[in-house]
């Protein structure tokens, strides 16, 4: 879906950047690689927001948000210069593939330890069923066209979860900057907490990340059952 709408207009936006790249002669696995390296840094707000955040104060989720937005360009950036630089290589997929599922583990490593950390203890859970159902999105993927069936379906796939996590966490973040928590308290419960923000679509992620895989595993079924 954001193939279809979105693609053509951010290549507009990145492509002036991409040809700048193509002349300082950067390579598309150095920009993967910065890509990784901005995901980890995301995860290490998040661990700090873990061990220093109080519970009801979520702007290092909305921090991190932004952080993993940002690196989501640079997994553009990296198709995007390949492909105009003429870089593109069977070794540059690979390694592209291999730390994008890096990235993504990390990822919810620290959305996890957040979670956890401030006994959010059930959130994290979802947290994990996402992580689970994020890579085998990616697998089923990769093992059906290894065997020579199309298995592109679904809609879980990488920008999608991107854009799902860094929004939400964004949200969540600038709501508890401006809503005071104490104030959402009604005899003794949480009338509502901006953690929400973040943990429902979390929790749409991990359902519909699973539902993805399985339905590409079902699609791959009747290419390869019909070959």
């Amino acid at each position: 879906m954001l193939k279809k709408y979105g693609q053509d207009l951010v290549y507009k936006i990145i492509n002036p950047f991409v040809e700048f790249l193509i002349r300082l002669k950067v390579t598309p696995n150095a920009i993967t690689t910065v890509g990784l390296i901005i995901n980890v840094a995301a995860t290490v707000v998040l661990i700090i927001g873990a061990e220093f955040g109080e519970r009801g104060d979520h702007r290092y989720i909305g921090i991190a948000g932004g952080i993993i937005l940002f690196a989501g360009l640079f997994d553009m950036i990296d198709g995007r210069l390949a492909r105009m630089g003429n870089m593109s290589s069977k070794f540059g997929a690979l390694y592209d593939s291999v730390l994008d599922r890096y990235s993504e583990l990390i990822m919810f490593l620290g959305i996890c330890y957040y979670l956890i950390s401030h006994d959010y203890f059930m959130s994290s859970v979802f947290g994990f069923i996402a992580m689970i159902g994020s890579i085998m999105v990616s697998y089923t993927r990769a093992r059906a066209e290894a065997l020579g069936a199309d298995c592109s379906v679904g809609w879980m796939q990488r920008p999608e979860r991107i854009l799902l996590i860094s929004i939400s966490a964004i949200l969540c973040g600038l709501v508890s900057y401006f809503v005071d928590v104490e104030k959402q308290i009604f005899f003794d419960f949480i009338i509502f907490e901006p953690i929400s923000i973040f943990i429902g679509p979390l929790m749409v992620l991990a359902v519909m990340s699973n539902i993805t895989a399985l339905r590409r595993l079902n699609h791959s079924k009747h290419e390869l059952l019909d070959k």
